[in-house]
């Protein structure tokens, strides 16, 4: 399989604070399983060599189903393991500097919030994706601005990247967001916090399938 990001899909996030008693390789393995083809490692600790050891054998994982790795925030990370490429936030390091130190063949998403015109910005310095949100509330940014489900559709209109929505998303919210134009949604509780990981991923896909086929 080749992953492609124009696909869309389900976007797993991973968060160690989620995990249902297994390993975080195992629940990543999981989300594979259930057709999850796009990974973000999620860690905000301070301590480099587990997070390296973490990010290495979830690439492992990726790498023999062709999924797709990025790494959230740290771009040097993403650099020393050989990772797909990274997810920025607005106030992480320039998307310019990422671009250089990766290459041009690396992913980069950028974080917009609830704004258009910061997503505009993005893809004139090269992104490669652009994430929206929170479209509900969210136990993981509980302070984030909402945005409204409208932005889905002013963002297909007005760029060429494929977008993300993120933020609160549950199996019974996900159509309405691929409804009003989402490609990928980026999940991270309503899929870590589950016992049924693989089982739940296949739900999300299998009512996105029926919009496709329209």
């Amino acid at each position: 399989m080749t992953f492609s990001l124009t696909q869309g899909g389900l976007y797993a996030i991973t968060d160690s604070r989620c995990l249902s008693g297994t390993s975080l390789e195992q629940e990543v393995e999981d989300v594979l399983q259930g057709g999850c083809t796009l990974i973000q490692y999620r860690d905000k600790s301070s301590d480099y060599v587990k997070r390296r050891q973490q990010a290495q054998a979830l690439l492992s994982l990726c790498h023999s189903v062709g999924a797709c790795l990025l790494i959230n925030d740290d771009w040097r990370l993403a650099a020393d393991i050989g990772a797909h490429g990274v997810h920025l936030g607005q106030q992480d390091e320039q998307l310019v500097i990422a671009r250089r130190e990766l290459g041009s063949q690396a992913i980069i998403g950028i974080t917009c919030h609830d704004q258009l015109s910061l997503a505009v910005e993005a893809q004139q310095q090269g992104a490669d994706y652009v994430a929206f949100g929170a479209f509900y509330p969210s136990s993981s940014k509980p302070n984030a601005r909402p945005a409204p489900l409208s932005l889905l559709k002013q963002a297909q209109q007005s760029l060429q990247l494929p977008v993300v929505a993120i933020g609160g998303i549950t199996l019974q919210r996900a159509p309405e967001l691929w409804q009003q134009g989402a490609d990928w949604l980026a999940v991270i509780n309503d899929i870590f916090a589950r016992q049924n990981i693989a089982e739940h991923c296949r739900s999300y896909l299998a009512c996105r399938q029926p919009l496709r086929d329209q």
